[in-house]
């Protein structure tokens, strides 16, 4: 994991560490556990285990390390952690539903009122159970449900907008290129008068697609059929204009390609990022990933204040669409593999070799 990912720890002395284990403190879960030399087990600073003798405790960063140094988990965590994490979990979905049927996002505090917490902590579990803050979920549903009211039998763009719970279009037209990647009457049209310029190359990897729209580079696609490659970006945008690139454009191929070759060289090229608030924090993070370094999905998860949400990181990295300068080859499993990868783990691998053996020179 590169320096650059790690989060500093407010649990970052043994002093404070004992005080939170003292306070059994469940915000520091996650940061370290304590394990107790005269029983040979270790806990989260959570667990309601009796209290040790000071004197008999050392701290580990991770389980982890309290295993490799010996030490076995103490049934009373898992217990512990199975029926909080229950009680947590069925608190966050409540408040998911209650904000997926509200006309208009409930606030902060009615939520943490429903949820008998403080606004604050509220705020903390939610985050760490979804990946979002509850503001952050209630933006991306109501941009999931306008998305939705565009393809759908609505009359116009205006009813669309009031339809997905925007109380004044004025405000949405402000962030509308940011919600949905372009216009809304153009997504409306399924991309239909946007412009895409595009062309279909060869590298060292394979077939290679880039392609560009008003905003920046909104694809770099790798694999062995320049046909596949591009009948998924026309059904990404199956009603824009694809336009094939021409001279001027294939600079830019060309400068994709020798980032592509050789990615420490980077791209100082725009971006056309388009995801869920949840996959645009993720692939922030993956930017952040130096070349020649990697980071687990634990990691990244940990990184971006949602621990739990190893999986949905997963899933993030498969729906990146801009290869390689969207570094999802740099994501490994926890035990090092390198697990899937959208354009071919032997593509991922090479990737991987190619940057370690820069750093090396």
């Amino acid at each position: 994991m590169s320096a650059s990912l790690r989060v500093p720890s407010p649990y970052a002395t043994d002093e404070l560490r004992w005080r939170a284990v003292q306070a059994r403190d469940a915000g520091a879960d996650g940061y370290f556990v304590y394990a107790v030399r005269t029983t040979g087990v270790y806990c989260r600073p959570s667990a309601s285990a009796r209290l040790p003798r000071r004197e008999n405790v050392e701290f580990f960063d991770s389980a982890a390390a309290a295993e490799a140094a010996g030490y076995r988990a103490s049934r009373r965590t898992g217990g512990d952690r199975t029926a909080a994490a229950a009680e947590r979990a069925a608190l966050v979905a409540q408040a998911c539903r209650l904000i997926e049927a509200s006309e208009t996002a409930p606030r902060l505090d009615e939520l943490a009122a429903r949820a008998g917490m403080s606004p604050f902590h509220f705020h903390r579990v939610f985050k760490a159970e979804t990946g979002l803050t509850p503001k952050a979920y209630a933006t991306a549903r109501r941009a999931a449900r306008l998305r939705a009211e565009l393809g759908g039998p609505a009359a116009s763009v205006t009813d669309a907008i009031y339809g997905a719970g925007f109380n004044a279009s004025s405000r949405f037209y402000e962030t509308s290129n940011q919600r949905l990647g372009m216009p809304a009457r153009d997504y409306q049209a399924g991309g239909i008068g946007a412009e895409i310029r595009f062309a279909v190359g060869q590298c060292t990897l394979g077939a290679i697609l880039v392609a560009q729209s008003q905003r920046g580079i909104c694809a770099i696609l790798l694999g062995d059929d320049p046909d596949v490659l591009v009948r998924d970006l026309q059904d990404r945008f199956p009603r824009a204009e694809l336009v094939g690139g021409d001279a001027g454009f294939e600079c830019l191929v060309a400068q994709v390609v020798g980032f592509v070759e050789t990615p420490a060289i980077g791209l100082n090229l725009p971006l056309d990022v388009r995801g869920t608030a949840f996959q645009e924090r993720v692939w922030q993070a993956l930017r952040a990933i130096p070349p020649g370094a990697t980071a687990t999905y634990a990691e990244i998860a940990e990184h971006i204040g949602a621990p739990c949400a190893a999986r949905a990181v997963g899933a993030a990295c498969g729906a990146n669409r801009i290869a390689v300068a969207i570094p999802c080859h740099r994501v490994v499993r926890r035990d090092g593999d390198l697990s899937g990868y959208r354009w071919g783990v032997e593509r991922k691998r090479e990737l991987l070799r190619r940057e370690a053996a820069a750093e090396a020179e």
